[in-house]
């Protein structure tokens, strides 16, 4: 349970991207553990308006007058297949830079900066269940952007307790149909009976976004300043498994139609984690299975 760092008043969370699908499930998290919850958002006369991390001034402003006592940073493009490159670079490394130094800049800091990073960052390692100690090796511009940001971080490492959290995949109830496992869900709601996708072989650490959220919180209360650590379940499914299971809840066979404009010659083919590092740190790991995940998204959606 989250303590108030000034007597009088609750501990403040500042979540950048607190209205995009992971922050609305950290948000919870955190006002669960006592936190009040702001995101980046600057009020003026006609009511609040977000900034974006591209203005460096506006982030500055938003962080000087909130001066969160912890911070999740979650905004960024995290669409792999996003068509905007430049975009992905600015938004993802700029944009973080931005706020790092309006931290930085704080008479007092706060006392956990957790970074979202991503597993992407590891490439296609042939290497069984994956450690933090995994050599990086990018196979896309997200992934790129993403180490980046990284590097970029360790220039604040001596003035802010940063913590580098690299989640592997993760999905749950409200997630954008741009990411597979929401949009296959989606075509079992409605009764499709075909459905295009790229390489349905390919297998993923899929966690639910309630443990996900779950970590956040955790690492943000644990406060392991300089870690960097996977976010993950140890477990790795494939997207055909994700199809059988969600065949079974529908009661009825899709088929499936290979689209060659889905499948990418950069895809990494398996990716999965190792939590080890996630339970030493925080006590606990990614339970959730994704069978009660999947049943999860199809009533939710179904209702």
């Amino acid at each position: 349970m989250a303590l108030p760092s000034d007597a009088g008043r609750r501990p403040r969370a500042l979540v950048t991207g607190l209205r995009g699908f992971t922050g609305h499930h950290v948000a919870a998290e955190l006002a669960d553990a006592g936190y009040e919850v702001h995101g980046l958002a600057l009020t003026d006369a006609g009511g609040p308006r977000d900034i974006d991390l591209l203005d460096a001034d506006g982030v500055r402003r938003v962080v000087r007058d909130l001066q969160p006592d912890v911070v999740l940073h979650l905004a960024a493009i995290a669409f792999v297949a996003h068509g905007d490159v430049e975009a992905i670079y600015r938004t993802n490394i700029l944009g973080t830079r931005h706020l790092l130094e309006a931290l930085a800049r704080l008479p007092m800091p706060p006392r956990a900066v957790v970074l979202a990073s991503s597993a992407n960052i590891y490439g296609n390692a042939d290497a069984g269940l994956l450690t933090e100690a995994q050599p990086p090796a990018p196979a896309n511009d997200y992934a790129v952007s993403k180490l980046a940001m990284e590097y970029a971080a360790k220039l604040w490492m001596d003035k802010l307790p940063i913590v580098i959290a690299r989640p592997f995949n993760y999905t749950g109830v409200g997630q954008s149909l741009q990411f597979v496992v929401a949009k296959i869900v989606d075509h079992f709601r409605r009764g499709a009976r075909v459905i295009e996708l790229g390489n349905v072989e390919v297998a993923r650490d899929f966690s639910d976004v309630r443990d996900v959220a779950r970590s956040y919180r955790a690492l943000v209360e644990s406060a392991p300043a300089g870690r960097t650590v996977n976010l993950c379940s140890g477990r790795a499914s494939s997207l055909r498994e994700v199809i059988a299971a969600l065949e079974a809840l529908a009661g009825y066979r899709i088929e499936i139609r290979v689209n060659p404009a889905f499948v990418r010659s950069s895809d990494v083919i398996t990716l999965a984690g190792d939590p080890t590092l996630l339970k030493q740190l925080t006590g606990r790991g990614h339970d959730i299975p994704l069978s009660e995940t999947l049943e999860w998204m199809y009533s939710a959606a179904a209702g």
